[in-house]
């Protein structure tokens, strides 16, 4: 895997103190090429407010000779698709993640909980959708799948999901099935460690148990090249 796009830094709270120096520091010592910083939005407790995600924009781009991307991972707030940053912000990211949270979210019908990830995909430079796995919001994976190819987002597989310490519940029948969804439209997916701190980043192991178990084709991963990162990411950004 060449990157990690998927992780969290002292700005989103939940008591790490690693800094984004730290991240980069970590990702050079496992070999990665590139990170991706994603704090939580400012509607998470503890977490940066606006003026942290405005000022990425003039933050450094290497360190430790890895690439530094600079994103978010928004909070849903209603069915409407509603998030936690403005639009102005969004579009100086280099990417951004929609993703479900409680208590940020309420879980919804299986119908509401899809159309407001498909209408998130509205606002700018969003990406990717964060554990869409999570058994308290359901999803019909199929629509999302659809709407995702769409609007050229992907969706995550996120190994915290299949953590034996996961409080999503058991995601493996909703891994499962946008696995095999990924296969039928030949679309990619996104690997993330959800790393709180450096201690998990570029950590892809339950992932890598269950893409084995299922035979998933290498060429369904984003994370095996930096190359179609870029490819994939900057026509959004630079439109």
């Amino acid at each position: 895997m060449e990157f990690d796009l998927h992780l969290h830094t002292i700005a989103s709270g939940h008591g790490t103190l690693c800094t984004i120096t730290d991240m980069a520091k970590a990702a050079s010592e496992k070999g990665l090429k590139i990170i991706g910083i994603s704090d939580h939005g400012p509607a998470s407790a503890a977490a940066a407010r606006s003026a942290y995600f405005r000022g990425l924009s003039q933050a450094p781009r290497h360190r430790f000779g890895i690439e530094l991307l600079y994103g978010a991972e928004l909070n849903i707030l209603d069915t409407e698709g509603n998030v936690d940053l403005d639009d102005s912000i969004l579009s100086q990211l280099d990417y951004a993640i929609i993703s479900m949270h409680i208590p940020t979210c309420k879980p919804q019908t299986k119908a509401e909980n899809t159309n407001a990830y498909i209408k998130a995909m509205n606002h700018p430079n969003v990406r990717f959708i964060g554990h869409p796995d999570d058994t308290r919001f359901p999803v019909d994976y199929d629509k999302l799948l659809e709407a995702a190819v769409k609007h050229q987002v992907m969706l995550e597989i996120n190994n915290r999901s299949l953590a034996p310490d996961s409080y999503r519940g058991d995601t493996r029948s909703n891994i499962a099935a946008i696995l095999n969804l990924s296969k039928q439209y030949q679309y990619p997916l996104l690997l993330s460690s959800d790393s709180h701190g450096t201690e998990q980043l570029g950590d892809f192991r339950y992932i890598l148990e269950i893409l084995h178990q299922t035979d998933f084709p290498e060429h369904l991963i984003l994370n095996h090249s930096a190359e179609k990162l870029k490819t994939f990411l900057y026509p959004k950004t630079d439109a």
